[in-house]
Order: structure tokens, then sequence, then C-alpha cells
């Protein structure tokens, strides 16, 4: 695909979309883009489109890095923009502008038409039903990251700094972004949405008796600045700066401590990891069909019967719910338009529902479940979860342990893999402790290994606790060019039977 057109002096193809760049650098003025959309829409109708899309995004994100309690850089990040879509015989075209210009809306909406007109597909995109939803959405903010000052900023960074102190290496990233979002399309859809993200990323390294022991750990919080305290953020990153430390000088290997198949308990921050990467992902409607084959992999669920087929056992339901407030992947329209709503993946261990959005709502027979997202104005909606969990069960933590012979209680993880078809998968504990006798003891276990398949893993759940706990903020990345959105996974705590362990000796 391509295009002849220019901005100023460049032009920029990126994958299959085309993004008409500013020849000039300077910050966007946010302001209201409505008449541009609008134009856009009249624009796109005239040229032939059965559907127009317009999206205005303007996001004003600042950011601190520190490492070892040193400041490494910070600055501003803003970028706004339009990005506009438009469905010409069965083919999309895509493509944006970052300056709020007419001339450019012209030639962005031009391009698109050039390249859907352009387009051969096999099986022509359908929509289905026209979506029509108008509404204004946004997140609960008290205290708007759009008022704190550098110098509150840089006092927080200081002190979740301070919490860090011991460590051999720490590395501290905070990015408060604040984002708007409209959204047109010539089927009558007008969406105004609101956004506010404290993104912030530690990577702790802890250096004891036993070796090193190292953990990326994101702690970002959605809403205002009042998130700091609520999300115990501080006292967070205390607990794992002591954990990590206690980790690298006092835990035994799996080999000394137990032999052959044993029970596992996982806290919400790995039941939230399996979520979304056995089951999430998995379940999305594109990769089902093979459209992410080639960037981002493919999916077991192709090969089942969606309402029938079982992946796990009957204590396993997993759902997506991006309408819970202050989660990270909270929305409650998506860049289609389309009003969300909780989604059941897996259903007592059936494969129940993928996600979907409206052009693959079709293709499976059923209706758009509100799962397209983007990650700024010159992307590409595509389906993506937002927040993943396993469904909480009838049991309190204390029934877990109780049953439990001997077995390792897997607090979180250091790191996790996964196959493109999301089915063998390994996921590596830190925090991790020996159960004997129905007791969880403080015994620490050095890196237990949780590797097996996605239907194996989930067939061997047979009890899942009463609470709902997001402990695994993150952002998913898809697609090419790479999206990155921010999701939020979680669960109970999850109890796994007959595991057998690897390790670190």
């Amino acid at each position: 695909m391509s295009s002849d057109f220019r901005s100023g002096d460049r032009q920029a193809r990126v994958g299959w979309f085309i993004l008409v760049k500013s020849s000039r650098h300077h910050v966007v003025v946010l302001r209201d883009a409505s008449d541009l959309l609008e134009y856009c829409l009249d624009l796109g109708r005239s040229l032939g489109a059965s559907y127009v899309e317009a999206r205005f995004e303007h996001k004003a994100s600042r950011g601190l890095v520190y490492r070892n309690g040193e400041p490494v850089s910070g600055g501003m990040s803003p970028l706004a923009g339009i990005g506009v879509r438009l469905l010409v015989d069965g083919n999309f075209g895509f493509a944006a502008f970052d300056r709020l210009e007419r001339d450019l809306a012209e030639e962005a909406v031009t391009a698109a038409y050039r390249m859907a007109k352009n387009s051969r597909r096999p099986r022509p995109i359908d929509l289905g039903e026209p979506v029509a939803n108008k509404a204004k959405w946004t997140v609960d903010v008290r205290q708007s990251l759009a008022g704190v000052d550098i110098e509150t900023l840089m006092q927080t960074a200081d002190e979740m700094n301070q919490q860090m102190q011991g460590l051999a290496q720490y590395t501290l990233m905070l990015n408060p972004t604040v984002a708007d979002k409209h959204i047109m399309t010539t089927e009558g859809t007008d969406i105004q949405g609101h956004l506010e993200h404290i993104f912030m990323f530690v990577l702790l390294t802890a250096k004891g008796k036993t070796g090193s022991e190292q953990r990326f750990l994101d702690i970002t919080q959605c809403g205002g600045w009042e998130r700091i305290k609520e999300g115990r953020v501080i006292e967070k990153l205390h607990e794992e700066t002591v954990q990590l430390q206690r980790a690298a000088s006092e835990a035994k290997a799996v080999k000394e401590l137990m032999d052959g198949p044993v029970d596992v308990i996982v806290g919400p921050e790995v039941a939230g990891i399996i979520a979304h990467e056995n089951v999430g992902h998995p379940s999305e409607g594109d990769r089902i069909m093979g459209r992410e084959g080639a960037q981002a992999g493919e999916s077991f669920w192709r090969d089942l019967k969606i309402g029938e087929s079982r992946v796990g056992s009957e204590a396993v339901t997993v759902c997506e719910d991006p309408t819970i407030p202050n989660t990270g992947g909270f929305y409650l329209y998506d860049d289609e338009g389309v009003k969300t709503r909780k989604r059941t993946l897996i259903k007592q261990g059936i494969a129940n529902e993928p996600l979907l959005n409206r052009e693959f709502g079709v293709v499976f027979g059923r209706q758009s479940n509100g799962a397209a997202r983007s990650s700024a104005y010159n992307r590409e909606p595509i389906i993506r979860m937002a927040n993943t969990y396993f469904e909480p069960g009838e049991y309190s933590l204390e029934e877990l342990f109780e049953d439990v012979r001997l077995g390792v209680f897997m607090k979180n993880f250091q790191e996790w893999n996964i196959d493109d078809r999301r089915y063998q998968s390994k996921y590596t504990g830190c925090e991790s402790y020996l159960i004997k006798n129905g007791e969880l003891t403080d015994t620490l276990i050095r890196r237990p290994v949780l590797e097996t398949t996605s239907v194996g893993l989930l067939s061997s759940v047979d009890a899942v606790s009463k609470e709902l706990r997001f402990d695994f903020p993150g952002t998913c990345g898809k697609s090419d060019p790479m999206q990155g959105v921010p999701v939020y996974a979680g669960g109970g705590h999850v109890r796994f039977r007959d595991i057998r362990l690897g390790g670190v000796g």
C-alpha cells in the first residue's frame, strides 16, 4: 500500500497506515477539534466511503527517571492529533495527522480512501449493525494530575527512592499522564472520554548470600494524584525492597525442600499474569482468526468450539471488565464507540466468549463486546484486553492453605514466558514460601518454576479464594507498529493441584 502525498517536506509510512507528519516541532495546543472531525466525516462520505471514523486524542505526559536515587532525565511529552479510518468496498484505510489544519485533514482522508480503494481483501469487512452512541465519560479524579507541580512530583520521587535504598541497584520511572479523546463516526457516534494514569515502574536488584535477585515492578495507578496514597505506593515499594533482599539472602532451592508433584497456591499478581497470558490473549478474536499471526502470535483457541470446549476445571471462571473504576484498563466506550461491559472469557472451565471488535463480532456471528482500543491517535483500534482476572471463588485464604500437605505459595513472580499460540507457558516465582502440613511457613523458596500448558495449568485448579485484587498493573503490547495499552490483571488466590516444579539449584 502506498500514497504520494506530502505534509510539509516529509512523509512517513509506518506499517499499513500513513502518518502525516508535521515538519515543525512544537507543542500542539489542545482545543476543540469537533469541527475538524466533522470535516473528516463529510469528506470521507463524499469520496464514497460507506463508513468514516475520526478520532482526536491529546496526551500530556511528564516524566522523571532516577537511577540509584540520582536523577537521570526528565521532561514533557505532548502528543496530539487525529486518526481517520475509512471503509471502502469492504476494505479499511487509515491515516493520521498531528496538526489541527484542514489541508492536512484533507490529505489524510484522501490517503486513507486511496489505501482502502486499492486494497483487495479476500473477505470484505462487515461491521454489522450501525452504532450511534453519544456519551461523555471520565475516570474518577479528585486531584487532577494536570495540577500537580514539579516540586510535588520530585518530592514523591525522592520518597519512593528512599524506600529502595540498600538495594544493589534500583531504577525509578515516574510518568503522570492525562489523556482526552473524542470519537465521531458517520453512523452518529459522538463519544468523549478522559483518562489519567500515574505510570510508575521500578527495576530492583538485590544481592545476598544466595546470589542476586531482580524484579521489574509496575505500580501504575489510574486516577488522580490521590491514588499515590490510596494505592499504598510508598508502602508497597518498601515491602518489595525488604522481601527482595530476604530472597537474595535466605531463599532455599526447590530440590532441597521437595521432590515430585506438589500443590501450588499463587497470589493475585501471579493469578493475574496467568489470566492475562493464558486466557486473555488466546481469547482475542483477531488472534484466533490469524490476523496477529505474523505480528504477536496465534491462539490455541482456534482449535476449540467456543461455548463447548473445556480448557480448565469447573473452578475456573476468568473475566474481563473495563468498567471497574480506577483500574488500568478502565474505559466505558471503546474506540469504535461501542459501550463496553463485563466479558466472561472462561465460564466454569468452558471457553465461553472471545474478545471482539465490530469486524470480528460479525466474523464470529456475534456482536462487538467493546474490546477495540488504540494506544494513540496514530494507531488503529484493534482488539485488546483491559482488566482480566480470575472470578472470586468460595474459599478463604486460610482454607486454601489448610488442605495442602506440602506445597509452595508463589506470592508474586520474577519472570514469565509463553509461546506464540499462548499454550506452553512458564512462570518463575519471586517471593515464594514453603507450605507444610496446612501451614504457611516463613521458609523462602528460590525461584520456583511453574511450567506447563495452558489447559494443563487451568485444569489443575481446584479452588479460588473469595477476594478480588488487582495486584498486577501492566502495559500490554500488541500489533505492528507496536501498541502498548495500560491493563490490570488479578483475581483471588488460586490453588493448583499436583504440579511438578522446577527451580534454581
